[in-house]
């Protein structure tokens, strides 16, 4: 037995995306084997999808599965390609996302800001750039979680000076001068399996870009194991903690990752990643587990 699946990314943030009506009897096992590069069809996830067309806007129910196997309360580029699925199936400019960190509003960038009844009166969008509102970043050490009596800004956790948000999930983030001086994957999983850290961090390093607007990201994200083209929860982790340092007090911030450019938003108390998603093409993947076979 097969399921149909839609590739998508988002600035390079890649996923799988697979309707949660699929008889998929091992989630878990499938997006281990479907994200391996270079056994399966190659992924950041796989996003188990549900619609429900008939809400005013439409809403998508979102469960993401990681390379490792586990699950994430969050991703914001993986909720942005879930953003773009939903509205393209429903035919619609916005969407809420239900994700176990909370409901985020999806929409094309050009529409009017979000309102309570997702309605608008602009009829000009930009199909090419999705944007969601992410969960508030929050520096609250027991809401990260990180083993301290108060935030942990500029503080260094083996060897890495870090400042620790979450932002739907945690991020420990240093600034450096120059990110691709960096060996992220050598000093990175010290970070990331630190005892501070109960349940892990996703390690997020930032430089100014050479303009000087905004910053270069690298993210080593948990659950993948390894270094990503892009993380949208990193990106709003150093627009939050560069704001945090007061290197900072834009309301607008570009993030670049080696993926392409991210947008982050500050505005009346609502906090939005913005940037490009592209459909790469559909397939099929078996449901047949390891043990049948």
């Amino acid at each position: 037995m097969n399921a149909p699946f839609r590739k998508y990314h988002g600035t390079g943030n890649d996923f799988l995306i697979i309707s949660a009506d699929e008889p998929v009897s091992d989630r878990a096992e499938l997006a281990i084997r479907e994200c391996d590069r270079e056994s399966g069809v190659g992924a950041d996830g796989i996003l188990f999808l549900g619609l429900e067309e008939r809400a005013q806007p439409p809403r998508v129910d979102m469960t993401l599965f990681q390379p490792d196997g586990s699950t994430a309360p969050m991703c914001g580029n993986g909720a942005r390609c879930a953003a773009e699925w939903g509205m393209d199936q429903a035919d619609t400019e916005r969407v809420l996302i239900e994700t176990p960190a909370g409901t985020l509003r999806g929409k094309y960038t050009d529409t009017a800001e979000f309102d309570s009844s997702g309605e608008s009166d602009d009829s000009s969008v930009d199909e090419s750039n999705v944007a969601i509102e992410m969960t508030t970043p929050t520096f609250d050490p027991e809401r990260i979680p990180v083993e301290a009596d108060e935030p942990v800004i500029e503080e260094e956790i083996e060897g890495l000076e870090v400042t620790v948000v979450n932002t739907g999930v945690p991020h420990a983030v240093a600034f450096v001068d120059d990110v691709d001086d960096v060996a992220l994957e050598e000093i990175a999983p010290a970070v990331r399996n630190a005892d501070s850290f109960p349940r892990g961090t996703n390690v997020t390093i930032a430089s100014p870009k050479p303009d000087g607007d905004g910053y270069r990201q690298r993210s080593y994200e948990r659950g993948v194991e390894g270094e990503t083209d892009a993380c949208g929860t990193g990106a709003v982790a150093i627009a939050a903690a560069a704001r945090r340092l007061g290197l900072t007090e834009d309301d607008e911030i570009d993030v670049q990752p080696p993926g392409g450019d991210l947008e982050i938003r500050f505005a009346d108390g609502t906090t939005m990643l913005v940037g490009p998603v592209e459909r790469e093409f559909d397939g099929e993947v078996s449901l047949e587990t390891s043990a049948a076979e």
